[in-house]
C-alpha cells in the first residue's frame, strides 16, 4: 500500500502525544518468540528500538534465547529436560546458557542495533552484579530466582544515551551462573527501574478470553481479573508465567504493562505510538 503525503503527515501527528508522553521515560522490552527467530521480524524490532531511542525513549532490551540454547545442547548431544516450563540446568548447561545468551545472541543484537544507527551495549547478570540470584530448587539446578537488581548499572548506560541489551543470566557471590527466565528478569528489571512501560513480545495476540479463539483478545485487564483467570484455568501453560510476571510488575509500580504479538511487524511502535494500540494492557 502506498501512502499519500497527507496520510504520512497524519501518522506523524497522531504519534506526537505518545512521543511526548514517553520522552525521557524508561521502556523495557522483553524480546522473544518469533520476533527473535525470524530474520525479517528481528530487523523490524531492531529498527523500531533505534527509532524509539532516537525520539527520546530510554529503551532497555531484555532477551532470552531458549531455542538457541536447545539447539546448542542438541549439537553436543545433551538432553534437555523441563520441569514446570523451566529448563533443568546443571553446571555444564549453565555454561552453555551463558555462552549462547551472553555471547552469540547478545552481541548479534548489539551489532544489529548499531548497524541501524543506535548506541547499544550488551551486558548480562554478571556485569556489575546486575542480576543477583540463588537456586530455586535442587531439582532445577542452576535455575535462579532473582534476589537483587543493581539498577545503577542500567541507569548509567541510559544516562549516557546507550540502549542496554541484557542477557538473562544471574550470578551469586560464589561466581555461579544462573539461568533466569526472561519474563521474570524483565519484570524485575522494569520494577527496579520504576519503568514507564514494560512490553512483553509473544507469539500470541495477547490475553484471550477464549484460548481457542484468536479473535477473543482482551485489550485491557485488571491484575485481579488476570489472577482470577489463572485460578479458573482460562490461562494455562506457558502463558501463566508471562501473565504472572505482568501482574507482579504492575503491583510493583510499573505504570503500563503490555503483552503484544511479536509476529506482527512493528508491533512495538503500534503499541507505543498510535491510538489503535495492540495486545493486552494490564492495569
Amino acid at each position: 500500500m502506498t501512502l499519500s503525503n497527507a496520510q504520512r503527515a497524519h501518522i506523524l501527528v497522531e504519534a506526537l502525544p505518545y512521543i511526548q508522553k514517553y520522552n525521557n521515560k524508561i521502556v523495557v522490552v522483553k524480546y522473544g518468540g518469533a520476533a527473535m527467530t525470524e530474520e525479517h521480524l528481528k530487523k523490524d524490532v531492531m529498527r523500531d528500538i533505534v527509532l524509539m531511542s532516537s525520539i527520546g525513549m530510554k529503551v532497555v532490551l531484555v532477551h532470552g534465547g531458549g531455542p538457541e540454547i536447545t539447539g546448542m545442547l542438541n549439537k553436543i548431544g545433551k538432553k534437555t529436560e523441563f520441569v514446570n516450563g523451566l529448563r533443568v540446568t546443571d553446571r555444564e548447561t549453565a555454561d552453555i546458557v551463558q555462552m549462547v545468551l551472553c555471547g552469540r545472541i547478545n552481541k548479534n543484537l548489539v551489532s544489529m542495533l548499531q548497524s541501524y544507527g543506535g548506541k547499544a551495549i550488551g551486558i548480562c547478570g554478571h556485569d556489575g552484579s546486575l542480576i543477583k540470584a540463588r537456586k530455586i530448587s535442587e531439582q532445577l539446578g542452576f535455575v535462579g530466582e532473582i534476589t537483587d537488581i543493581n539498577k545503577s548499572v542500567i541507569e548509567d548506560l541510559l544516562e549516557k544515551g546507550y540502549i542496554p541489551v541484557i542477557s538473562t543470566v544471574g550470578c551469586d557471590d560464589d561466581m555461579n551462573t544462573y539461568n533466569i527466565n526472561a519474563d521474570t528478569a524483565s519484570s524485575a528489571i522494569a520494577s527496579a527501574l520504576n519503568a514507564e512501560c514494560l512490553i512483553s513480545m509473544t507469539d500470541t495476540p495477547g490475553l484471550l478470553s477464549d484460548k481457542n479463539d484468536q479473535k477473543s483478545l482482551i485489550s485491557k485487564i485488571s491484575v485481579s481479573d488476570a489472577s482470577r483467570l489463572i485460578r479458573e484455568g482460562a490461562i494455562e501453560g506457558g502463558m501463566i508465567p508471562k501473565v504472572q510476571c505482568c501482574i507482579e510488575a504492575v503491583r510493583r509500580g510499573v505504570k503500563r504493562v503490555f503483552i503484544i504479538d511479536g509476529r506482527i511487524p512493528h508491533s512495538i511502535l503500534i503499541e507505543t505510538l498510535t491510538d489503535e494500540g495492540i495486545g493486552t494492557m494490564f492495569a
